[in-house]
């Protein structure tokens, strides 16, 4: 059997215990655990607010410079519709000079187209009439003589077939080079269409005014609504040009992409990183305009900002560090010295006396620790006395283990078995003999399954049967599934005795009835021996429970009273368990026996 009594051995604090482990973090000091948790949850409050604020600083700036390129880019188209309403304006000059256009000569024409061309040269570079008769005037009239503009042909045709002023896609003109032309058909006093009006735009001057009006930490592009090339800046680094050009030039695979980026902001990665873009949708001229931001640029100016973060959250580590070494030094005292204390304790648990002024945790701690070195001193006293008191108990047992009276008696009826020639009888009683005395006599153990207990109870009936002939009936019912359980040594046969000798035999009606019933409700067994006897008076119940009460009757197996199975089976299974007695005079007692349902093979190992 499984002891519980108190060993001896000093408690141990655990201090010092898991040295050999490592560096496993239960085996750290409180100091040492708590001034990493303030300094951890700490920093990492502030880590947590440094971060959000460089990210919520980042992104308004990020926002600040979209508005910027937003507000840049409106401008500039702006712009771009101001230009083509000075082109549009310069046509319908044209158109009503019609009749001097038709009929004029070639040198007034030119002179004429000349003068208009100088008065809007920051938008005009080359400025045509080209009349149905195939016959071409410009305000450069040598040059377009002697040098044929090709596009013209085309741009006559587009032209004529439309009424309003039409933008073309760019192209290269000897006269104006890289251009983009607006043109207009002029119609006479009768409505019939005799020339067109186009003006070739000066591109350079475009380019020079976009520069002017743009920012200097990006670069745009303008695309027509084919996605053909207009303009660009050439003076930038951050877009892609072709290798050993002898002016910058842009791939065409560069052009296709740019294409192809959405309208509102994207990405694209260039030669010199990662470059952020803004494409407005097509103006009036039917252009987009698309600007180019370099990513890093988002966090220059921001990189001040996280310089002073660093600086700050350096200083605010190092004071920390310092704050949180104090405090868990000043929390964590007291329990170092409440744990110096409990290492003294040695075997003799002995409880120093104390004053405790603290009112915090701390006292509450120690008042708690020295309350529990009391309990535990109470705890050793009375588990001593419980060791004494159960090897007195289990002497007496040993003692009173055989009557001789029952043995001579028992041997007697044998014997007269014997003469009867009644020899079934006789093997059966010597069966039943020889397993009582089996069980009272093995001294290894002080416990046995339930089965056990019911053979020798059954056997101790078998005899007594022999004896008292037509005196009792017996009937026994115990749950299979309890059979396999712990009980002590004779707890039953004691109380079967009982109702034998006191309640039975004593009565003058037979034969009696004596019932012994056994089942398992959760976790405990319940056993009740129940017989029609003469009963118990209420006073007497309460003696027969009391210590020191034993059998008397010379007859009996054993001299084993209820109160010393009382005092057994809650000296061994706790004071939750033992016996009650329900009886009633003239009807009959009925004993309830209660302990815990513990598998023989979980208490023994067996």
């Amino acid at each position: 059997m499984k002891s519980d009594k108190y060993d001896g051995r000093p408690i141990s604090t655990g201090r010092g215990a898991g040295r050999t482990n490592g560096w496993r973090i239960q085996n750290w000091s409180v100091a040492t655990k708590q001034f990493l948790l303030l300094f951890l949850v700490t920093v990492s409050l502030f880590a947590f607010l440094a971060f959000n604020n460089y990210t919520q600083t980042s992104k308004l700036f990020k926002t600040q410079i979209m508005n910027d390129a937003q507000t840049l880019m409106v401008r500039t188209n702006q712009f771009l519709d101001s230009y083509l309403d000075n082109g549009q304006n310069i046509l319908l000059l044209l158109t009503t000079q019609a009749e001097f256009l038709k009929r004029g000569e070639e040198r007034g024409i030119s002179e004429f187209l000349r003068s208009i061309a100088t008065v809007n040269s920051h938008i005009v570079k080359t400025l045509y009439i080209v009349r149905e008769d195939g016959k071409v005037f410009c305000n450069a009239q040598f040059v377009c003589d002697v040098v044929n503009n090709p596009a013209l042909p085309g741009i006559y045709e587009q032209a004529s077939q439309n009424y309003a002023a039409m933008v073309t896609q760019p192209y290269y003109s000897p006269q104006s080079g890289q251009t983009v032309a607006i043109a207009r058909s002029i119609s006479d006093t009768r409505e019939q269409p005799f020339a067109v009006a186009i003006v070739e735009l000066d591109l350079k001057k475009l380019h020079q005014k976009m520069i002017d009006i743009s920012s200097s930490t990006q670069t745009f592009m303008l695309l027509s609504n084919e996605d053909r090339l207009v303009l660009y800046d050439r003076e930038t680094n951050l877009l892609p040009s072709l290798p050993n050009a002898y002016m910058t030039e842009l791939p065409e695979h560069f052009i296709e992409e740019a294409g192809r980026l959405k309208i509102g902001i994207d990405s694209y990665s260039g030669p010199q990183g990662k470059l952020v873009t803004l494409r407005s949708g097509q103006n009036r001229l039917g252009w987009s305009l698309i600007l180019f931001i370099k990513e890093e640029f988002f966090y220059k100016s921001i990189a001040v900002l996280f310089e002073t973060f660093l600086t700050a959250g350096a200083i605010m580590l190092v004071v920390l560090l310092v704050m949180a070494l104090i405090m868990s030094r000043f929390l964590t005292r007291p329990i170092r010295m409440l744990a110096l204390k409990l290492d003294r304790v040695q075997d003799s648990i002995i409880v120093p006396q104390v004053t405790i002024t603290r009112q915090d945790e701390i006292g509450r701690l120690t008042r708690s620790f020295y309350a529990m070195l009391e309990r535990i001193q109470q705890l050793i006293v009375k588990t001593k006395e419980m060791e004494e008191r159960k090897k007195e108990l289990e002497l007496k047992v040993l003692q009173s283990q055989i009557s001789p009276h029952f043995l001579y008696n028992t041997l007697a009826c044998i014997g007269s078995l014997a003469r009867q020639q009644r020899l079934g009888e006789v093997g059966e009683t010597i069966r039943s003999l020889v397993g009582i005395l089996e069980l009272t006599f093995d001294k290894t153990r002080a416990e046995v399954t339930v089965a056990d207990e019911i053979r020798a109870l059954k056997q101790y009936i078998q005899i007594q049967n022999i004896r008292y002939i037509g005196k009792f009936e017996f009937h026994c019912e115990v749950d299979p599934a309890i059979e396999h359980c712990t009980i002590l040594k004779l707890t039953l046969q004691p109380l079967v005795e009982n109702a034998i000798f006191h309640g039975i035999l004593q009565g003058k009606d037979f034969p009696g009835m004596i019932v012994v019933r056994g089942k398992r409700t959760g976790g405990s067994m319940t056993f009740l021996i129940c017989d029609n006897g003469i009963g118990i008076a209420k006073a007497r119940q309460t003696v027969l429970l009391q210590p020191g009460m034993h059998g008397k009757t010379k007859d009996r197996l054993t001299g084993i009273g209820m109160s010393n199975v009382q005092e057994r089976l809650r000296l061994h299974f706790g004071d939750h368990c033992g016996l009650r007695i329900r009886s009633t005079v003239g009807k009959g007692t009925c004993i309830r026996v209660t302990l815990p349902a513990i598998p023989f093979h979980e208490r023994h190992g067996d």
